[in-house]
């Protein structure tokens, strides 16, 4: 799969762009703030029908616009998809696929994976389990839409029990466990998917690891759930006085966590910026090749200045993974031309370079 032609109006800093694309290597140069990050959240927003950069719809019109519209055409399985979406302040969203506009945007999800590699990920290691849970959450919902499903239902029930627990003081013991049924019913199906997900994952992510890292480094990731201490109705029961007392659910999928270590220690402590960087990256990469299998369509890889905190050995590495026959159309951002023209020659292949300035294209380097 890959992305031909991407067309772009009033999205965050980008007044009107038109661009067409190599089905390979495609490079943004640019200083900061130019832009480089916004064309990439373009492509990331077709295909999970959101923003990665702003979760409000309405904060990635352009400041003095009333709306964007944003289309790309795309190359799937031999077959032409167009993709396109058009937000307009206080209204409906519309994305439409082939010109139908969807029903469901959580029917859209999956058709045109797209595996990201930001500067933000650093809250992987760095944060809370929220990051961690986003993680599992996007890339099983891209090849598992029950997951998707089950997801919505427990995070509504989720939110109706919170309600509940903040309005009343004594709350209806009837309603809340309804609640707790409705949230143990998804949560096995949630935590059953995850905990397969990481069993198959992780071979994955220590070969990358080691790809990039070479040999002497050992890496480990284990996922923690309160499913694994029983049921959830009864883990539900046993802590809804302090649930009532705090005003929120302490227990449920919503708290699972993945542990990351090195040399078994946790990464967090002991990682270098280095090592942190190489661990999301294998993430990442293992990521696409497990989205590529359970799929069944090559996803498309943005790496959005990744190679910040990185020797030039690991740099290398990474390159020589992406441009293989197993990794399909990439798209890659920096702000040094240099770095840029040494990376593009370690490649075999057909490779575009984009200069990016105040929100605009200004120039194609053949």
């Amino acid at each position: 799969m890959y992305l031909q032609r991407l067309s772009i109006l009033n999205y965050r800093n980008i007044a009107e762009c038109e661009l067409q694309f190599s089905p390979k290597i495609n490079c943004f140069l640019g200083r900061n703030g130019m832009g480089k990050t916004n064309l990439l959240d373009v492509v990331y927003y077709l295909s999970f029908c959101k923003s990665h950069l702003n979760p409000i719809d309405a904060q990635v019109i352009k400041h003095d616009a009333d709306f964007f519209m944003i289309q790309g055409a795309f190359e799937r399985q031999g077959i032409a998809e167009v993709v396109s979406c058009a937000v307009k302040r206080r209204a409906k969203k519309r994305f439409r696929r082939n010109q139908k506009e969807y029903e469901r945007l959580s029917d859209h999800i999956g058709l045109l994976p797209v595996v990201l590699v930001s500067p933000a990920d650093l809250d992987l290691v760095n944060e809370g389990s929220d990051a961690r849970r986003r993680f599992l959450d996007v890339a099983i919902s891209q090849y598992d839409k029950p997951y998707l499903s089950a997801l919505v239902r427990y995070n509504e029930a989720l939110q109706n029990r919170n309600a509940l627990l903040k309005r009343d003081e004594q709350p209806d013991a009837e309603m809340l466990d309804i609640y707790d049924e409705q949230m143990a019913a998804e949560a096995q199906y949630i935590c059953a998917k995850r905990a397969e997900f990481i069993t198959e994952f992780v071979p994955l992510f220590q070969e990358f690891y080691s790809a990039i890292a070479g040999a002497g480094e050992r890496v480990g990731l284990e996922y923690t759930s309160h499913a694994q201490r029983g049921d959830l109705r009864q883990l539900l029961r046993e802590v809804r006085d302090r649930d009532l007392a705090l005003g929120y659910t302490t227990r449920g999928a919503h708290k699972d966590d993945l542990i990351f270590t090195l040399d078994e220690f946790p990464m967090k402590r002991t990682g270098s910026q280095g090592q942190v960087k190489t661990y999301i990256v294998a993430l990442k990469l293992a990521q696409f090749v497990f989205l590529q299998r359970t799929c069944r369509v090559t996803p498309i890889l943005l790496l959005d200045d990744i190679f910040d905190k990185l020797d030039a050995d690991r740099v290398t590495r990474i390159m020589q993974l992406v441009s293989g026959d197993g990794f399909g159309q990439i798209f890659i951002t920096d702000t040094n031309r240099e770095h840029l023209d040494e990376i593009l020659s370690q490649i075999d292949g057909e490779s575009r370079l984009f200069e990016v300035s105040e929100g605009k294209v200004v120039n194609v380097i053949e």
